[in-house]
């Protein structure tokens, strides 16, 4: 919060849960337990969240900057493998799915699955072709 251009993004406030519903989804995306998906919602409103504020490239390097400091702050070094895999999941996100629909929420499909991530990266996932 203390970034005056990433800290724009709260400017409007924030869910009282967010910590809560964050964590959830940051564990289901990581191949935890599917508490974001059966509590709070899926894929298509978490990119509808961040949808339709134009581009916005700085802020997205600077929110990249902000997470590798916190990982630093809590003791993670920058030869840890679990901060690599912290930091290109973040990086990925943040530069992907979260800011792929720049002109509209209603441009973000429905029904977008958490996309899941491991120490090697994305999982693809095998979708059955419908018939």
């Amino acid at each position: 919060m203390a970034d005056e251009v990433v800290s724009h993004a709260f400017s409007h406030g924030f869910h009282p849960k967010h910590s809560e519903r964050l964590a959830a989804y940051w564990s289901e995306a990581l191949g935890g337990p599917t508490t974001y998906s059966t509590d709070f919602g899926d894929e298509s409103a978490v990119v509808r969240m961040h949808s339709g504020n134009g581009p916005h490239e700085e802020m997205d390097r600077r929110a990249i900057a902000c997470f590798d400091q916190a990982l630093a702050d809590i003791g993670l070094s920058d030869d840890d493998r679990v901060r690599q895999v912290l930091h290109d999941y973040f990086a990925w996100a943040t530069t992907t799915t979260m800011s792929r629909y720049h002109g509209s929420v209603n441009e973000v499909p429905g029904d977008l699955p958490i996309p899941q991530w491991s120490w090697d990266g994305p999982v693809s996932r095998m979708v059955p072709k419908d018939i």
